[in-house]
């Protein structure tokens, strides 16, 4: 299975763990692209509506294409009391839009998912002239590097999954997935880059919930998967049952021209 079609196995843990990446994001966003009542918005990858509801409840007309099955049925569910909600169950590749149609084009965590090429540029053209695209990312830490939780969990994966220890190592300080110059490149001008920062609580339980939100560890064989986890669980529950999450949201914004 491609990792990309494990999250609708795990409907419920997505919906209690995922981040709804703060409040100050969306108001920036808004700000931006002119968002207001009556808006028409393409959402990219709902999952189970971590970034839907805001735009949602500033009377925004939203449109959200989802891969998973199971994730679509949730997030139709959940938000079945906005009539200015609509969910297509579907790849974005396969989703058949007229030129010119949303104001705005947004994605939480998801964008990455669809091959560059053609997911700036079917974007380019559903968005209005003049309208925004704005794509966001999750950067979730645990602790800090010095911290003794933190430093316990790493050398479980160091023992356990080596080559993820060196990919992250390597990766730590980088941008997660996209540039300013790469929208540009796809015509989008007026390019922004902003970095939001959260933090969350969790138990043992609930951390291992988190991780079951994670393509690269739900794809994991046994028996390292229940290992993992299992000692991953331990050494928090060792460590006072609780660990901190340090978020970091990189927002990337910007706008299709205007017609000449």
């Amino acid at each position: 299975m491609e990792l990309k079609y494990t999250f609708d196995e795990e409907v419920l843990n997505y919906e209690k763990r995922r981040p709804n990446y703060g409040t100050e994001i969306y108001k920036d966003i808004m700000e931006y692209g002119k968002i207001t009542k009556g808006k028409s918005l393409l959402e990219i990858g709902c999952g189970t509506g971590q970034a839907t509801e805001p735009f949602l409840k500033a009377n925004c007309k939203v449109t959200a294409v989802e891969l998973g099955e199971n994730l679509a049925s949730y997030t139709r569910e959940k938000f079945k009391a906005y009539d200015n909600f609509n969910v297509i169950q579907g790849a974005f590749e396969d989703y058949d839009c007229e030129e010119n149609k949303f104001d705005m084009l947004y994605s939480a965590t998801a964008f990455h998912w669809i091959p560059e090429e053609y997911g700036y540029k079917k974007a380019y053209n559903i968005i209005k002239s003049g309208g925004t695209i704005a794509l966001f990312w999750n950067k979730p830490s645990p602790n800090h590097k010095d911290n003794p939780v933190h430093k316990k969990i790493q050398a479980i994966y160091k023992e356990l999954l080596p080559q993820w220890s060196i990919e992250a190592s390597n990766n730590q300080d980088k941008p997660r997935y996209s540039s300013i110059s790469k929208i540009e490149e796809y015509g989008f001008i007026n390019a922004e880059f902003k970095l939001y920062h959260n933090m969350r609580k969790m138990t043992g339980v609930e951390y291992i919930e988190l991780l079951n939100t994670y393509s690269n560890h739900i794809d994991l064989e046994e028996p390292i998967k229940s290992q993992l986890f299992q000692r991953i669980k331990s050494a928090i529950e060792e460590s006072g049952n609780e660990i901190i999450i340090k978020d970091t949201v990189e927002l990337f914004l910007a706008q299709k021209p205007e017609k000449s």
